[in-house]
């Protein structure tokens, strides 16, 4: 069972949402979003988990591209 089961909040500064995924902490930070954690995973909201994501877009599909087998 995880912290979002738990009913975590979301660790974005100013948000009081409820979490809906847990994420490195490190990589959270380098998309530009403010986090109060200060251990390894960080919890984001749906809200918060879609910026995110869209903040990190062409990040991930180059950390894809490198384990593509041609």
């Amino acid at each position: 069972m995880g912290v979002v089961s738990k009913g975590a909040k979301c660790n974005v500064e100013g948000c009081s949402n409820d979490g809906a995924r847990s994420l490195n902490t490190g990589k959270v930070e380098n998309a530009g979003l403010r986090v109060t954690s200060t251990g390894k995973k960080s919890v984001l909201c749906k809200d918060h988990y879609k910026e995110w994501k869209k903040e990190t877009k062409d990040d991930r599909e180059l950390e894809r591209a490198r384990y593509d087998k041609f």
